[in-house]
Formats: C-alpha cells, structure tokens, sequence
C-alpha cells in the first residue's frame, strides 16, 4: 500500500490541512469529505488507490486539522468552502481532476463541477445529493430549522452529540458488517465537533445548506450538457441521503454506472475494498 503524506498550506491567510498520496504524475482524484467527518473518512482510500492515482483529501475549513475561526471571524457558507476548495487545488498546480463527493463534498464538488467543466474529467458520488428526491425524513428538523433558527436550535444541536453522531455511521449497517466499523471514526468526529466554537460552525452550515438546493438546476443542467462519467456508490440504507437520490442521477445521467451498496450513510468504514474496487475499474476506464 501506498504511503500517506500529511500537510497543511495557507490559504487566504488560514490553514487548510490535506492528505496526498501517489505519484502527481498519474490522474488525480480529490476526495471531498462530509459532515461531521474530515479527510480521515478516506484514510484507507488513499492508500487502496495510491498505487494508480494521485489522491488529494482536504480537510474543509472548520473541520479536522484545517483553521476553524469563530463565526465572528469568518462567513461560513458553502461558497466560502467551495472558494478555498479551488484555491487549495490552483496553489497545487492541479487543474485536471476527478471528484469524490460525499454528504457536503457534493455541494462543493457540483459546483466546482458546474463552474468549471473543463478541469473535471469524471465523477463518483457516495451520498452525494444533487436531486430533491435524496431527501429522507431526517431532513424534516434541518429545513425547519432554516425558516426559524430560534424556534429549533435546541432540537438541531442534539445532532451535534455522541449518539448522533455514533448513529450516522451505524444505522443502515447489517449485522455481518457492524465490526467493520472502527469506533475510531465517530469518536475523532465528535471531538472535532466538541471544540469550543464549533457547534456554532456546524450550526451556521447547517443553516446555509438550504442554499445549496438553488444550486440543483445548475448542477442537473451540467449533467445534462455535459455528461461527465459518474459512477454512484450508494449505501442502499442511508437514512440521511436515500438511494432515491442515487437514482435521480440516471435522470440526466442515463449511462452513469449505479452500484447500491448494503450499507448506510458512511459505506467506505464497511464497504472499502468494494468501493475501492469499483473506483478503479471505473476510472481505469473512463480516464483512459
């Protein structure tokens, strides 16, 4: 397996942490995390594909090993994300890539994607919602919580606590997998969230992910137009993002490649090697 190499970089003045591995001279595929992970989600993944491909994972800001300033000090939104995202890859010298996009990593990735046609030569989502029909009953309190911040904070913040967090990896999990999962991943999650400072963080991006959805028609409009190869890895009992959203890429997408994997929400802690070997043949073939 390959070595990981660990690093941080600033961007407009702030620490933005990644991990890199493979020779920068194979493609690249930049792996976008989602909440309330960091680039640790992909620490096998890099290390599965590193032999192949040049693999970078950052760290979004305010989460993991990346600068997480205060609300006060910093206008958290996923355009600023996707602003220091791109920034990051140009500081790099990267500007052909693959996408990995999961949970939050989507709305970042579309809209590099949508932005910047050009520098994107395909894409794999894992719970990466680009269509209102991904949307479960979890999302009832979030939207809620939108039009009214006051009235559902306190029930908001409850998904900002161990269990909830603990849940996000185990529900949708068959039995025979369940030991799969490192109990490492949700305990490292939940004390990045417990950082002082950063429920306000995770709060405001949960607030400002109701802006993403204006976003949708874009990002369907650049599937459309410009068919980009996707391959959908999907955990088939995802609770948060359901497999009727991994569906609706075959909407505008009618030959991307569509795999529903049993599992739940975080299906690399249980499904690895079947994703790992599901990107390789994919990319193996669409970059060649």
């Amino acid at each position: 397996m390959t070595d990981v190499r660990h690093t941080t970089v600033e961007i407009q003045g702030r620490p933005v942490f990644y991990r890199e591995a493979g020779d920068p001279a194979n493609p690249t595929l930049v792996l976008l995390h989602g909440f309330p992970s960091s680039s640790a989600m992909f620490r096998n993944l890099l290390r599965e594909l590193g032999d192949t491909y040049h693999l970078i994972a950052p760290d979004h800001i305010g989460f993991g090993q990346s600068a997480a300033p205060s609300v006060d000090e910093f206008e958290y939104s996923f355009d600023r994300l996707t602003e220091y995202t791109l920034e990051l890859l140009d500081t790099l010298g990267i500007d052909r890539f693959a996408l990995y996009i999961h949970d939050y990593g989507a709305p970042i990735g579309l809209r590099i994607a949508s932005r910047h046609p050009e520098r994107v030569t395909a894409i794999i989502t894992q719970s990466g919602n680009a269509y209102l029909e991904g949307f479960t009953p979890f999302w009832e309190l979030l939207f809620a919580h939108a039009k009214d911040r006051a009235a559902h904070e306190p029930a908001v913040r409850q998904l900002l606590e161990a269990d909830a967090t603990r849940w996000q990896y185990t529900h949708g999990v068959p039995a025979d997998r369940a030991d799969r999962i490192s109990p490492d991943a949700w305990t490292l999650d939940q004390a990045y969230l417990d950082r002082p400072g950063n429920k306000e963080i995770q709060l405001q991006l949960f607030w400002d992910y109701q802006f993403n959805l204006d976003g949708y028609p874009d990002f369907q409009r650049y599937f459309a137009e410009h068919r980009p190869p996707v391959l959908i890895a999907w955990g088939e009992h995802d609770e948060i993002f359901g497999a009727d959203g991994a569906r609706a890429y075959l909407r505008d997408l009618p030959d991307a490649e569509l795999h529903l994997l049993d599992a739940g929400h975080f299906a690399l802690e249980t499904h690895g090697p079947e994703i790992a070997a599901l990107i390789r043949d994919f990319l193996g073939r669409t970059l060649a």
